[in-house]
C-alpha cells in the first residue's frame, strides 16, 4: 500500500475501497463549500456513489493511467488529492485535489501539491506537472503560484460548473525547473 508522509500532521495514502464511508462523510459535510468550484456533487449523495468513484481510481492506478490517495490530517481523512491522469507518453502528470471545509486553512494543500510535485519528478521520473484550477477559484488558484508553478494561460469554458461554464488557468511546472527551486 503507498503511504507517504510529508511532515508529522500531513500524509498520503492511497485511496482504499473501505474509505468510502468517510469519503462520502467528509463530502456531505463540506458540500456547500466545494459545489462552488466542483462539478461532481450533485452526482455523489450516496455510498454507492462514492463506491463507484473509488473503484474507478483504483483501475486507473491498476493500469498505470493515475494515482489517487487521502489526505490524511491528524490521522483523519481530510480529502483527496493526486494525479487524475498520468500521460506516459508525454511525462506529464496533472494534480487534482479537494479538501473538507474544516480543514481549510492549516497550510495541508499546499504541502500535498508540493509532495505531489517532488513525488511525480524524482520517483516517476516525469517531466511536467500540471494543476488546473476555475479563474475565480482564488484559494486553489494560490497552491500552484505558491509553490512557483508557471501560469500558462486560460482555456476559455474549460468546465460545465452545473449551470454555467468557468474557464481554467493552466500552471505548469517542469522537471527541470523544480529542480532549480530546490538547490
Amino acid at each position: 500500500m503507498f503511504i507517504h508522509k510529508i511532515d508529522e500532521e500531513v500524509s498520503l495514502r492511497m485511496l482504499e475501497m473501505k474509505d468510502a464511508k468517510k469519503i462520502l462523510q467528509l463530502t456531505d459535510l463540506s458540500r456547500n463549500y466545494l459545489r462552488e468550484w466542483l462539478p461532481w456533487l450533485d452526482r455523489t449523495t450516496k455510498i454507492e456513489d462514492t463506491q463507484a468513484y473509488i473503484q474507478h481510481c483504483l483501475n486507473g492506478f491498476a493500469h498505470n493511467a493515475s494515482m489517487t490517495t487521502v489526505i490524511l490530517y491528524q490521522g483523519e481523512i481530510a480529502g483527496v488529492a493526486g494525479y487524475n491522469q498520468i500521460n506516459w507518453a508525454n511525462k506529464t502528470a496533472y494534480i487534482g485535489y479537494w479538501l473538507g471545509e474544516e480543514f481549510q486553512g492549516n497550510g495541508v494543500m499546499t504541502k500535498v501539491a508540493k509532495a505531489l510535485t517532488d513525488y511525480a519528478f524524482n520517483e516517476l521520473h516525469l517531466n511536467k506537472v500540471e494543476i488546473r484550477a476555475a479563474a475565480a477559484n482564488k484559494k486553489s488558484r494560490s497552491i500552484p503560484e505558491r509553490l512557483g508553478y508557471v501560469n500558462e494561460g486560460c482555456i476559455r469554458q474549460a468546465e460545465w460548473l452545473y449551470d454555467h461554464y468557468v474557464d481554467h488557468i493552466v500552471y505548469g511546472m517542469l522537471a527541470e525547473e523544480w529542480e532549480k527551486k530546490r538547490v
